[in-house]
């Protein structure tokens, strides 16, 4: 196998930032690939958060005048670097304290409302990483770009810098983690970047209804096109349910799109290696997953009694979620016999509505709305079932991690809960978990009852939770795969900077 330069381009990364499920996996896609002897750099942007002495970070000398170019001037180019894992692979932090240098990564803490400048943020992070390319004279054979935030470099290098003889060959990958989260800004933003208007024209690579579309951007740019599951690739193709007004722009591209299941970190997610539950176990010592489970009713102040299932939830409280649904079916779920144990913090309205749902319901509902990665892993390994009846879901990873701690997962047939969830069937005794498919609180509901009657049959229950802790979800078989497509990558690259076509 070829060692290939493979530099990854996003907004987060565990474990120096992270939001949601896009640091873990640039973290672990990136460990994996230098672990199999690619040489692997992660380009972030330095967030206040980001303390020097705990990562290690340290200044990496750039050639003396090296500057961004953004806004009509040229800002001073200031980097730092940090090891990612030990499998070698190497964390780049481009530095600017007036657009990093805040409490928050994309939203302000004080008025939970995204940064009104997200878009020269981002615009001035893409033109750093190639200016950092450029001026360290770094080769590189690909630049996976992830989500919104990371679609200029694409556009930059298709545009303005299509003619750079250091970048020229450089082929591009762009990973669609949520197609939810666009990136709809001020055609203005064009002019903040130094890409002519020119480029901007109904229906043209950047405009979106008369506003700059980052998302639209990294799809119509980029070499090729990854999502993160195999059936949210079809979905985001399919309609505008799923398209969010991007569909036809994807089936535009439909011969580069391609779906690549996000994988998981075994080394941190499965109960038999967990540091942060009070009881390893695994598929032969079941009996101690009831240890966990005792020790989360304590933690979240329930009763500690058998024969109730413990429903868990950990999730973004937001509609994408499912969480409608939840409300609608508020009366069904507690009318059956069950805690109901959620971790999670989002729109203020779904806040609301716990605080007022443990407050009627002590003893049966409990939440906590902080970040709390130990309470995570004590939810995977407590829990007796999952819930996730999300409205979308590009891939999914609580799922997977579910399955792994014998935790069977309660879920909707869509985008990546679909690739990974086989419904139960009693006749055949076959599936690792509970899937409905109408978007529907009946729906769930039902999925709900029928995982509650398995329940109740404890050779069922414990054939289902065998069966999901035997899938296997790792990184390496994703990780080959993308190594194929950024093989494919570099040739339509190399066509193009031939003077070919793609």
């Amino acid at each position: 196998m070829k060692s290939l330069r493979i530099s990854m381009v996003s907004a987060e990364c565990v474990p120096f930032a992270k939001v949601g499920g896009l640091a873990d996996v640039t973290s672990a896609l990136s460990r994996v690939l230098a672990g199999m002897g690619h040489e692997v750099r992660v380009f972030l942007p330095r967030y206040q958060g980001i303390d020097a002495k705990r990562f290690g970070l340290k200044p990496l000398k750039v050639p003396a005048g090296a500057t961004v170019r953004v806004d009509g001037r040229d800002v001073p180019l200031k980097l730092s670097e940090a090891p990612l894992g030990s499998e070698g692979a190497v964390a780049i932090f481009v530095e600017h304290e007036g657009y990093f240098g805040r409490e928050g990564i994309y939203t302000d803490p004080k008025t939970g409302k995204g940064y009104e400048d997200n878009d020269s943020r981002y615009v001035f992070f893409c033109r750093a990483v190639l200016d950092a390319v450029r001026a360290l004279d770094m080769h590189v054979d690909v630049l996976h770009c992830h989500d919104h935030q990371a679609s200029f470099v694409p556009a930059y290098l298709s545009t303005i810098l299509a003619d750079d003889e250091k970048l020229r060959r450089t082929a591009t990958m762009f990973t669609i983690h949520n197609l939810g989260y666009q990136g709809i800004y001020s055609s203005s933003i064009l002019e903040f970047a130094g890409i002519g208007m020119e480029h901007f024209y109904p229906m043209g690579p950047f405009e979106f209804f008369g506003k700059v579309n980052f998302m639209k951007a990294g799809i119509a740019w980029s070499d090729l096109i990854t999502t993160v599951s195999e059936r949210y690739a079809e979905e985001i193709q399919s309609s505008p349910e799923f398209g969010m007004g991007l569909e036809q722009v994807l089936r535009g591209r439909h011969q580069d799109v391609v779906g690549v299941l996000n994988g998981v970190d075994y080394g941190e997610w499965d109960p038999r290696v967990d540091s942060l539950i009070p009881v390893k176990y695994g598929p032969d010592t079941l009996a101690d997953k009831e240890k966990n489970r005792s020790a989360l009713l304590r933690k979240m102040g329930l009763p500690v009694v058998t024969g109730r299932p413990v429903v868990g939830m950990i999730s973004r409280l937001a509609d994408q979620k499912g969480f409608d649904l939840i409300e609608k079916a508020t009366n069904d779920i507690l009318n059956e016999d069950l805690f109901l144990v959620v971790l999670g913090s989002g729109e203020k309205r779904y806040e609301v509505f716990f605080s007022e749902l443990c407050a009627r319901n002590p003893g049966r509902v409990a939440i906590d709305m902080r970040f709390n990665n130990e309470l995570a892993h004590l939810i995977e390994a407590g829990a007796d079932m999952f819930l996730m009846p999300s409205l979308y879901e590009p891939c999914g990873l609580n799922q997977m991690y579910s399955l792994r701690y014998g935790t069977p997962p309660i879920v909707r047939a869509t985008g990546g809960l679909a690739d990974t969830v086989k419904d139960y069937d009693p006749r055949t005794g076959k599936g690792n978990g509970f899937v409905f498919e109408p978007y529907q609180a009946s729906a769930m509901m039902g999925a709900l009852r029928r995982a509650l009657a398995a329940y109740r049959d404890p050779a069922a229950w414990k054939g289902i939770m065998k069966a999901g802790m035997a899938c296997d979800f790792s990184w390496s078989a994703s990780a080959e795969k993308y190594v194929r497509l950024y093989e494919k990558a570099i040739e339509l690259r190399a066509r193009v900077a031939a003077g070919g076509r793609r």
